[in-house]
């Protein structure tokens, strides 16, 4: 039996340290990263490509997600690297709280189709569970990087489908009915990150997926997410003190040459942008957005509107009808009320608390940009049932947080001893 400690190191154990471990293929990880991100495009290929109508698209996303929760969960049966107990830590249990007030919610919820509510709230809670079984049974260094590399091409193949899609009215990237430019250049501004993650664990493959998103990013012209994206990369330009100033100046000698070659076309949409009125697209029509979610969640500010209150809920705004409240810290206080800015705030800063403690460096520079771009992001945009910092995505990354936390304390161990230590822990010595 493995001890409360022993469970803790196997969490960071390279496959295969514990032979007890339930055989997870290794292709499993990629395919569910594969599916976070390209899931956006399922209801448009339905649509266009199948010429089914919306409604199956939906459909047949959820089943693909809670197919996914099956097949994982058969292949985790049996003995595992760790237990599901060790990994509720820090992050991890906010996410967990969230989820229960969420559900819960649904209970009060104003929603059109409380049986749909439930739905996607199980599809939120399925890519929790995913995540937490992959960790359940393999090392969190290699299962992190191997979703990675899926959400990876995932949303690179998600990027070509955009690029042969007919410019929108605005001339932005997208689906005028099924698929938005904020999607789109949300989907590849997170896989760029995670690209640059691979790239700074010395996978230097990554550099062309990476240039493809970022491009793709700038064509979809999504402001919001461009402006988080601009000052996350300016952070971590300014601080990543492992890369030399040629390289730096050089990655901004090629935005530069990039922006301009994209100049008539941003000109263009600036144009239309100044003229359109007070559509939803434009400060003014946000404003009035906000002013809307602001008067409706002063109604119920203790409990909220609950899970799924929004769409269809919410009047439309002109011709523009709304998912979510475009701004996170509003959502979260429309949908849940106060208990919701409880929970975003101790989500967000027991991620925060984690990056601090990283010792300096790439990582903890790459992190603190990470974070900078959910934050910034979330002014002016959000999810409509999820938070910009995916409730996935937190439980992947907490155990390498910690893993990365505790390697000074290793290093210091390791000059009191005579014996080298190992990058990650190895686990322990079961007991009599």
């Amino acid at each position: 039996m493995i001890s409360r400690s022993s469970s803790r190191s196997s969490w960071f154990a390279p496959s295969g340290a514990i032979a007890t471990a339930s055989p997870v293929p290794a292709l499993l990880p990629g395919a569910v990263g594969f599916y976070f991100s390209f899931r956006v495009a399922i209801v448009l290929v339905t649509v266009r490509l199948f010429l089914r109508d919306a409604q199956t698209g939906v459909a047949a996303g959820l089943v693909c997600n809670y197919l996914l929760l099956i097949v994982i969960g058969f292949f985790s049966l049996g003995p595992a690297v760790c237990s599901l107990r060790s990994m509720v830590r820090g992050p991890v249990w906010w996410v967990l709280a969230f989820l229960a007030f969420s559900g819960a919610s649904l209970l009060w919820s104003s929603t059109v189709s409380p049986a749909a509510a439930a739905a996607f709230w199980c599809a939120m809670a399925a890519d929790v569970a995913i995540v937490m079984l992959l960790l359940r049974n393999g090392s969190a260094e290699e299962t992190g990087q191997a979703l990675m590399r899926g959400f990876i091409w995932g949303a690179c193949a998600f990027a070509a489908i955009a690029w042969l899609l007919p410019a929108q009215s605005d001339l932005r990237l997208g689906d005028e009915e099924l698929l938005g430019p904020n999607q789109i250049g949300y989907s590849c501004a997170s896989a760029f990150f995670l690209a640059q993650y691979l790239m700074s664990r010395r996978s230097r493959l990554w550099g062309f997926p990476a240039a493809f998103l970022a491009i793709t990013l700038l064509r979809s012209l999504s402001k919001t997410t461009i402006v988080a994206f601009i000052a996350a990369e300016a952070f971590i330009l300014l601080r990543d003190r492992s890369m030399n100033r040629t390289r730096k100046l050089l990655l901004i000698g090629l935005a530069l040459v990039i922006l301009v070659a994209f100049q008539g076309l941003i000109a263009s949409y600036y144009t239309i942008y100044t003229n359109a009125g007070s559509q939803a697209e434009t400060l003014t029509g946000r404003l009035g957005i906000w002013a809307y979610f602001v008067a409706e969640s002063l109604q119920q500010p203790w409990l909220g509107h609950g899970f799924h209150s929004v769409w269809k809920v919410v009047p439309p705004f002109g011709p523009f009808e709304a998912r979510h409240a475009h701004n996170e810290l509003l959502q979260q206080f429309y949908a849940y009320g106060l208990g919701g800015i409880i929970l975003m705030a101790g989500l967000y800063g027991s991620v925060f608390r984690q990056i601090r403690r990283l010792p300096g460096g790439r990582i903890k520079t790459f992190f603190q940009g990470l974070l900078i771009f959910v934050l910034v992001r979330g002014l002016a945009d959000t999810e409509p049932f999820d938070l910009s910092l995916p409730l996935w995505f937190v439980c992947l990354i907490t155990p390498v947080l910690t893993q990365w936390a505790a390697q000074p304390h290793e290093r210091q161990s390791a000059r009191a001893t005579t014996g080298p230590v190992p990058l990650v822990p190895l686990p322990e010595e079961p007991g009599p």
